[in-house]
């Protein structure tokens, strides 16, 4: 399925766009493109998970499964948390949630918890 993205400022580039929907009535060139870039924001957000949110290096600390699940559970919740603060805060700008950074609120997030050494264990 080929395509060209309009309005780029740029030469028109035809890009070819790999899928296993092959009904073009139901899932036109066009559409299929616009979801393509959904996808990569989605990306995003698994990049989010996996790197911003723990820390590259950080290792999961449970010793036990259940422990390890405990904590996976609670890095979703605080994710989810941090992604709601981004929605809200897209909604009173009339921004799309998608152009609110994901990383200050994090930051803003560390910074306002404090932590002393050994006040609960993982």
């Amino acid at each position: 399925m080929a395509y060209q993205f309009a309005g780029t400022g740029r030469a028109a580039v035809d890009y070819r766009l790999v899928t296993s929907l092959l009904d073009a009535r139901r899932h036109p060139a066009r559409r299929l493109a616009a979801l393509y870039h959904e996808r990569w924001e989605a990306e995003a957000v698994f990049a989010e998970l996996k790197t911003c949110r723990r820390g590259a290096r950080v290792v999961l600390a449970g010793k036990t499964p259940d422990g390890v699940c405990r904590q996976i559970w609670a890095h979703l919740l605080v994710h989810w948390a941090l992604r709601e603060l981004m929605l809200e805060t897209a909604a009173a700008r009339r921004l799309d949630p998608d152009r609110i950074s994901f990383t200050e609120p994090l930051r803003s997030a560390r910074r306002s918890v404090i932590v002393t050494p050994g006040s609960f264990s993982p």
